[in-house]
């Protein structure tokens, strides 16, 4: 076999959905694999562009997917090693909806779209997850012409659900015709109904088949059949039917599966049922094309906290319903994390108008949970802010400014719902709002003498995403800590030790290692016990391993286990229990309106006890990876 032939098949046997085809299969699809070399911000397609004969696979490298919402540019998904994007010419016909532009240098593999169709009809797991895939890869809204929900935003008061998982709005007064009509009469109504189907119906007014345009030019136009002959005679037969409620992602697998044009709507979803509406594809084209920023373009209106506080809620409902349809967890990290940073910047932005412009550029970022964009409950805020050098003589006016502008916006966001940091890692506060030189010597000094006593860290600060403001000053600042980070022995030991100082988990007999006191008495922690070791030994190996623009925990393994292949297996394993564990606690402040930090293992059955006991135990490996990879003794 050749070996890049091998050398792709065994990359991408690693990866959905290539994971479900044979051996034999997936070196049928490599033979035909298009290789792509993108470099730095060019472009692979962008919106409006004609859709491709490819859908592709990110073998190195990031990609950006983004959209505009009032002329600025969105970033929807990012996609790294293995992600799969470009989806858009197996459920749709009109042109792209985003841009795919490379971050950095990237190798893409193009998968023509003819060679794997045939193993998406022939596999339900391959087709459930370039659905799944497509739906969140997709900018969200709602179908216009629905004004119930059109107001809403992204989603619907009633459902909460995220465009791709709603119901589908077609039309519910179909042409139901019956079964010994006339196919020139039929015509003629879908002529004067201005339609393009109508569906077959025997004596108990149940469905038994559908005519379409196509029927009419395939049959009628040819001349196989007359005019006069009895519709049964060229209609499609057996109709697809469905349920009242169908998603559209239910819509659209069923579309491709039967590889039709239209789906029967029935009472209960049978075609021994009265029929009750009709779906075409343009109805799914519809529902793909209309407005894609309508939460975001809401959030940028607002002017009040109030005003953003209603788009926060519905973000919750959004979480709660994008957790009960099991849509993987790593989606809604990217649906909130960016929904999020709106709402955050629109309250910078509000801050602005009533100071007025700042007096020199300036970097807001986000550190800790909202920077890693894990943030799917309201839980605290945690900033920083970065201003540029100014002359001596204007530097406390300048710095003056931004702390005004640093508490109105907490303010905003704290009655949008995002609560003070308890340990006032904020913005506010003087030592966090400050100049880069002043940040560049901080990060010198936290990272060439950790544990001094003057030089205390917390690691949240080396997760950093920008907000709004000067992009070369997030990138000076992550200059500085990656620089300082390289061979920096003193540093890991630091946050090696510091990564393994937690009180653990489950106990020596292997139990829950739950509270003893206090108002939280007989709960586990699963944040401090649980989740934040995960968070810290990712951390920790992305810094020493040179993992830059990368924040996400779930997403920081995954890249780890390309990065060192070696341990590859431990790193996915913490990835998955990472997951496991965010949706644990994620369910848990849902259901009690908390930050989900403590789990009443009372309420939970035998079988998720297990699950989540199951969850715990790569972090046993993963301290072990530590020890043995860095020289903790200073700390110890």
């Amino acid at each position: 076999m050749n070996t890049i032939v091998n050398n792709i098949a065994v990359f991408l046997k690693e990866y959905h959905p290539f994971t479900y085809l044979t051996e034999a299969e997936l070196i049928s699809i490599v033979t035909n694999i298009g290789i792509i070399n993108l470099e730095k911000n060019k472009v692979l397609f962008e919106i409006e562009d004609i859709l491709h004969d490819s859908f592709y696979v990110v073998a190195s490298g990031v990609i950006n997917l983004t959209f505009m919402a009032d002329g600025e540019e969105i970033i929807l998904n990012k996609c790294y090693a293995g992600d799969v994007f470009g989806l858009r010419p197996f459920f749709a016909k009109n042109n792209y909806m985003m841009t795919a532009k490379a971050r950095e240098d990237v190798i893409v593999y193009a998968i023509p779209i003819s060679i794997f169709k045939p193993f998406v009809s022939q596999n339900s797991n391959v087709l459930d997850f370039l659905l799944e895939n497509f739906a969140t890869n997709s900018r969200f809204s709602l179908d216009q012409e629905s004004n119930s929900v059109a107001s809403e935003g992204i989603y619907s008061n009633k459902t909460g659900e995220i465009q791709y998982f709603q119901s589908l709005s077609y039309n519910k007064t179909p042409l139901k015709i019956a079964q010994h009509g006339i196919s020139k009469e039929v015509a003629q109504l879908m002529s004067d109904n201005l339609i393009d189907s109508a569906i077959i119906i025997d004596d108990n007014s149940y469905p038994i088949g559908i005519v379409t345009d196509t029927d009419f030019r395939s049959k009628i136009s040819n001349g196989r059949f007359p005019l006069d002959s009895q519709v049964i005679k060229i209609m499609s037969a057996p109709v697809i039917t469905v349920p009242e409620n169908i998603s559209v992602a239910e819509a659209q697998l069923l579309l491709l599966k039967y590889n039709v044009s239209h789906l029967c709507v029935t009472k209960d979803g049978s075609d021994k049922s009265v029929v009750s509406g009709v779906i075409s594809e343009h109805d799914i084209v519809v529902a793909q094309s209309n407005n894609p920023g309508v939460l975001i373009k809401q959030i940028k209106k607002s002017l009040t906290p109030k005003e953003l506080k209603q788009v926060r809620e519905k973000l919750t409902e959004l979480v709660q319903s994008s957790i009960t349809k099991n849509i993987p967890i790593p989606h809604i990290f990217n649906i909130t994390g960016e929904i999020n940073f709106t709402i955050i910047k629109r309250a910078i932005e509000i801050a602005i108008l009533d100071l007025g412009s700042p007096p020199a550029r300036f970097c807001w970022l986000s550190i800790g949970s909202q920077a890693r964009k894990e943030q799917l409950l309201l839980t605290d805020q945690d900033s920083i802010l970065v201003f540029e050098d100014v002359a001596e003589d204007k530097y406390r006016d300048v710095k003056d400014y931004f702390v005004k502008l640093a508490k109105r916006a907490t303010s905003i966001l704290e009655k949008t719902g995002f609560q003070y940091c308890p340990n006032n890692h904020m913005a506010t506060n003087i030592f966090l709002c400050k100049s880069l030189s002043e940040w560049t010597i901080q990060y010198d000094n936290w990272m060439k003498a950790p544990g001094e006593k003057s030089n205390m860290i917390d690691s949240i600060f080396f997760d950093l995403e920008m907000v709004i403001g000067e992009n070369k000053i997030e990138d000076s600042l992550l200059e500085t800590i990656f620089n300082n980070s390289k061979n920096n022995t003193l540093f890991f030991d630091y946050l090696g030790n510091d990564a393994l100082h937690k009180n653990p988990a489950l106990t020596f007999f292997k139990k829950f290692n739950v509270e003893e006191e206090g108002i939280h008495k007989g709960k586990f922690d699963i944040k401090n016990k649980a989740i934040m070791p995960l968070v810290d030994g990712a951390r920790l190996f992305a810094l020493n391993m040179q993992l830059k623009g990368v924040n996400n925990t779930y997403l920081r393994f995954k890249q780890l286990a390309i990065l060192d292949s070696k341990f590859a297996e431990i790193y996915l394993n913490c990835a998955e229990s990472f997951l496991i564990l965010t949706n644990y606690r994620t369910l848990e402040g849902l259901k009690n309106d908390t930050s989900g930090e403590y789990i009443n293992l009372e309420d939970l059955s035998k079988i998720d006890k297990e699950k989540l006991k199951n969850a715990l135990l790569p972090m046993k490996e993963l301290e072990e990876l530590i020890k043995d990879k860095f020289q903790l003794t200073q700390f110890s």
